[in-house]
């Protein structure tokens, strides 16, 4: 059977050799906690660590081509910070309310805020905690299981969603290397020997509630970047996976999405096993396990077979890298799972402020409404946002790396690819690292920034009072920030 087609990639343009140097510093950087051996060979499934490998001559270590970040470099003062940054923050396109905060990665101490502690809406860059807070909730090597058991009926299946967005028909999903339905209906053919399936039973029962998020946008369920949140979906509840993934970079991301994902995705088993009609798909939930069995078929409840999504370090990654909506949303649902909440809007929220806690970040600083931004309701403040990506970045809790392998790089990839490049940000190409946000009037960036002498620093900028004119004014002029960062060495 083919492999899945490959991952969609936004354009790259060409770099000058300096600034590329650079990026792949930055990029090193950010994903050394993937390097083998180590933890993460385990988080994606590598057998790498097994017996045969073990009795291999280990390869050398490489021999450094680049410098890394200096950790002798100064520390920035806030004097230095505060004459690079505060003439740009009145800037027009920012709106009334600009809240900021600077901090140093390597020691997290704060070294400027204006409004650091407000909370401000702040977009997909909701998604940074998110991601922290999913790995922190479920580990980096947990997948998402997508079961089908037997029903309460000879020759019904129950196809039973566990929050895997990722989920696809066959080989041709949007998403390279997800588990697919395919692959799961070959398995309950097997199971259920000389019983021909008769019905498929969907049930998506995990999550409950509303399937579109308070505070979203009128338009968000229809225009392509939300989608009704299900526990059962294929590739992101997309109408037409092939085309979507043809056209990522153009439509950037949007896509038309099914309204019924849960029931979408049964309809497409149920072909799978050889069945016909709508009418052999209805939803439901599965039976308890352990009832009487009729002659030759599996007893109700029965699993008849499993697959499960990729790591959740490769969901972290994508959701980041490409600022997917619904995977986010999917993953809050996991930190509700973990922490014993209902895995819905407010499930989801309560489990996340709870884990932001348990790791001794601020909780009162964050108040969400959804795990992917998309809700106006959200306010995290600045300065939380510095902590956050500094613990993820100090060691001490080595799976809250994997946030950083998705950022986009300024003038380089995901959604600053096309930034950074003009005269007054231009310093901020290949050394911001960062996720952004944009509502109508709401623009946020955070993330990372290497200053002039070497120092690397977290920052995050939010404003939510910004004109509706022109975003891309609105971005250049947040930009300028981070390129003022990136310029000086702010002493």
């Amino acid at each position: 059977m083919a492999p899945p087609p490959p991952a969609p990639r936004r354009r790259r343009r060409l770099l000058p050799v300096a600034v590329l140097a650079t990026v792949l510093l930055l990029v090193l950087a950010g994903v050394a906690v993937v390097l083998r051996p180590g933890p993460v060979a385990g988080w994606l499934g590598d057998d790498a660590a097994g017996p045969a490998a073990a009795a291999q001559v280990p390869e050398p270590d490489p021999s450094p081509v680049l410098a890394g970040p200096d950790a002798n470099a100064p520390l920035p003062t806030a004097a230095g910070v505060r004459a690079a940054v505060e003439p740009l923050l009145g800037a027009a396109a920012l709106g009334s309310r600009v809240n900021i905060s600077v901090a140093d990665l390597t020691t997290g101490q704060s070294i400027y805020a204006r409004g650091g502690d407000d909370g401000t809406v702040p977009a997909s860059v909701t998604k940074l905690a998110t991601g922290v807070t999913v790995l922190e909730a479920r580990g980096p090597g947990y997948r998402i299981p997508t079961r089908a058991v037997a029903g309460a009926n000879p020759g019904e299946v129950v196809l039973v969603g566990g929050g895997d967005p990722t989920l696809a028909v066959d080989g041709k999903g949007f998403y390279p290397g997800a588990a697919r339905l395919d692959t799961l209906a070959k398995q309950v053919k097997q199971a259920l020997g000389g019983t021909a399936p008769t019905k498929v039973v969907v049930d998506s029962s995990l999550f409950p509630g509303p399937v579109h998020g308070p505070g979203w946008d009128d338009d968000i369920p229809t225009g392509g970047y939300g989608a009704s949140i299900t526990a059962l979906m294929t590739d992101g509840a997309r109408s037409d996976p092939e085309a979507a993934r043809k056209t990522f970079d153009d439509t950037h991301g949007a896509a038309e999405r099914v309204p019924r994902p849960d029931l979408t995705a049964g309809r497409s088993f149920a072909r799978l096993l050889g069945l016909g009609g709508d009418a052999q798909v209805t939803p439901g939930t599965a039976p308890p396990a352990g009832g009487a069995a009729a002659t030759g078929a599996p007893a109700p409840g029965t699993e008849l077979g499993k697959v499960e999504s990729l790591p959740m370090i490769r969901l972290v990654d994508i959701m980041i890298s490409d600022s997917d909506n619904v995977i986010a949303e999917a993953l809050a649902r996991q930190v509700a799972l973990a922490r014993n909440q209902p895995a819905s809007f407010v499930g989801g929220a309560a489990a996340m402020d709870e884990v932001i806690g348990e790791l001794g970040l601020p909780a009162g600083e964050i108040s969400l409404s959804d795990g992917s931004g998309l809700s106006r309701n959200n306010r995290i403040s600045p300065s939380l946002l510095t902590d956050l990506i500094a613990l993820a970045g100090k060691g001490d809790h080595p799976e809250l790396g994997a946030i950083f392998g998705g950022l986009p790089v300024g003038a380089w990839s995901g959604t600053l690819g096309d930034r950074y490049r003009v005269d007054a940000t231009e310093a901020g190409a290949g050394v911001v690292r960062a996720k952004t946000g944009t509502l109508t009037g709401v623009h946020a960036i955070a993330g990372l920034v290497t200053t002039a002498e070497g120092r690397l620093l977290t920052f995050a900028v939010l404003t939510d009072r910004a004109p509706a004119g022109d975003s891309d004014v609105s971005r250049q002029a947040l930009d300028r920030i981070a390129g003022a960062l990136a310029g000086c060495g702010c002493r």
